[in-house]
């Protein structure tokens, strides 16, 4: 595929590039608002008073909503209008984050929360496909969804942050109330500087297969969670299991159907598919890894949360300038071997890792991050763009919800799988461990997980006894070993995406110009 294909006739002009600066701003604040609750959980804890329960569906919930309802809202905008979509899901959002800023019990935040996370799921499709329209010249296409996926690594980096500013003067409300105004600005500017754009021949909305959709994706969604926060048992499988017959049903009622909700004719095109696969893949093991490293940064090094974040700050940043960066690489190599030597050079990064990890250095592991985002961003950027730039324009609402839908469960997948992975390298680590000081009850903290092994090592005055070494090396060795297993797998991807693409070069051409016609 050539890295661009430009109509100079059709190069965007200033209305086109401050229309994605708003849509960016937009999906900045959906971003953000996964990960702004991390500072507010206490103030939250001591005015609400939730149970442990309400405390995770707090936590949860948003996350949940916004995965659940991705298809139905990419679908929907493609059938009513991507702008009027996100016209009314920014106007949802601003309210929903009015009532979670003034809820007063945690039942009511709960539902704020869920709210907001129904009202998400409609920015990332619809901002997505919005900026594939509004850049017809291909080469400003790259640039453009690097600028929008920009958007989403600030948007995790300044959360917390800008968290922690508020609260530090204001009640915890105050970090949902930052959403209203940028919604208002949103709300009166987009009808302006925005394109509408809908399949005038979609039909209506198939209500039987969003209600499928819903209960396909949700208890997966949260099957896995389930496991990343308990550890594995067999009980947990049980919602994945039905998620998945559900969705047997909704595939077939899919092919029936005369406008689908989901065109399964996009995973006959081999470049979406492969496209499809890496972009879960990268996810998958960003999220399962760097949840290890925050673990392994507080539990193992002995950080707090505040000095684990600003160590963390510099791959962070990394992250965040080659996101802006990565259009320069893509116009550069094309898309193929973007893809194919980001995937390498994200292995080399999680091959770093094992080494640091096996170790046990901080400066190791976060060098190794940093070489991570080198190569995982522009992957997941490219990979973005050719899962929407290969179907057919009036699908992009569709194909845009299915690449972020992917995103979600690969985050969740790889936090579940990952994090089950380490925690039985773990107990076997601990099988020989010396317990005979330790209550029955304390002997079985200390196996099931290093966090609980550090509390009782601190209610028992053990804090310099060998089990506790040995329980921090058994934790660095099972993120080694998954760090090891993700450079085979990425090694592995690599090949396998190298021979799909190689055969489906002329259909990539196709599809990098469909879009500029």
């Amino acid at each position: 595929m050539t890295a661009e294909i430009e109509n100079p006739a059709e190069k965007a002009t200033r209305r086109e590039w401050i229309g994605l600066l708003i849509l960016s701003i937009a999906c900045l604040i959906y971003s953000m608002d996964l990960s702004v609750l991390f500072l507010a959980m206490p103030a939250i804890v001591a005015d609400l008073d939730p149970s442990a329960t309400q405390l995770l569906w707090i936590n949860d919930i948003y996350g949940f909503m916004v995965a659940g309802f991705l298809v139905t809202m990419g679908t929907l905008g493609d059938r009513i209008g991507r702008r009027k979509v996100l016209l009314i899901g920014a106007a949802f959002f601003g309210l929903a984050s009015l009532f979670a800023a003034f809820a007063h019990t945690a039942d009511m935040l709960i539902l704020a929360r869920a709210l907001l996370g129904i009202a998400g799921a409609t920015i990332a499709p619809s901002t997505l496909s919005l900026v594939v329209n509004l850049f017809r010249n291909e080469s400003e296409r790259t640039r453009a969804i690097s600028i929008w996926g920009t958007a989403f690594a600030l948007g995790g980096l300044i959360g917390p942050l800008i968290g922690g500013v508020l609260l530090q003067y204001f009640h915890w409300g105050s970090v949902f109330l930052i959403n209203v105004p940028i919604m208002a600005a949103l709300l009166a500017s987009a009808p302006f500087l925005l394109p509408e754009y809908r399949d005038e021949n979609a039909g209506r909305l198939d209500l039987l297969s969003v209600a499928l959709s819903l209960l396909t994706v949700l208890p997966i969604v949260y099957g896995f969670k389930k496991m990343a926060a308990e550890g594995f048992e067999p009980v947990q499988l049980v919602p994945i299991l039905v998620g998945v017959a559900i969705g047997t049903v909704f595939v077939r009622r899919q092919k029936q159907l005369e406008h689908p909700m989901i065109d399964l004719a996009l995973f006959k095109i081999p470049a979406f598919t492969a496209s499809l696969m890496v972009n879960l893949a990268g996810v998958f093991f960003i999220f399962g890894i760097f949840l290890f490293q925050n673990l392994f940064l507080q539990l193992v090094v002995g950080l707090t949360p505040l000095k684990a974040a600003l160590w963390s700050v510099p791959s962070s940043l990394v992250f965040t300038v080659m996101s802006f960066q990565a259009w320069r690489v893509t116009n550069r190599l094309g898309p193929i071997r973007t893809v194919l030597l980001g995937l390498v050079v994200n292995a080399l990064g999680t091959g770093l890792m094992a080494i640091a990890a096996w170790n046990e250095s901080l400066v190791g592991v976060l060098g190794a991050s940093m070489v991570m985002g080198l190569g995982f961003v522009p992957v997941i950027l490219t990979t973005t763009g050719l899962i929407v730039g290969t179907a057919p324009p009036e699908r992009a609402g569709s194909a845009s919800a299915i690449s972020e839908t992917s995103a979600e469960f690969g985050g969740a997948l790889g936090v579940a799988v990952l994090g089950s992975l380490g925690t039985l390298f773990y107990r076997f680590g601990m099988q020989d461990a010396d317990l005979t000081d330790l209550s029955a009850a304390d002997q079985t903290s200390v196996t099931s997980a290093l966090g609980t092994a550090l509390e009782v090592a601190r209610n028992t005055g053990h804090e310099a006894a060998p089990w506790l070494a040995m329980a921090k090396a058994s934790y660095a060795s099972g993120f080694a070993l998954c760090c090891a297993l993700a450079t085979i797998t990425l090694l592995l991807l690599a090949a396998i995406a190298a021979r799909v693409y190689a055969r489906t070069e002329i259909d990539l051409d196709a599809a990098a110009g469909s879009h500029d016609h």
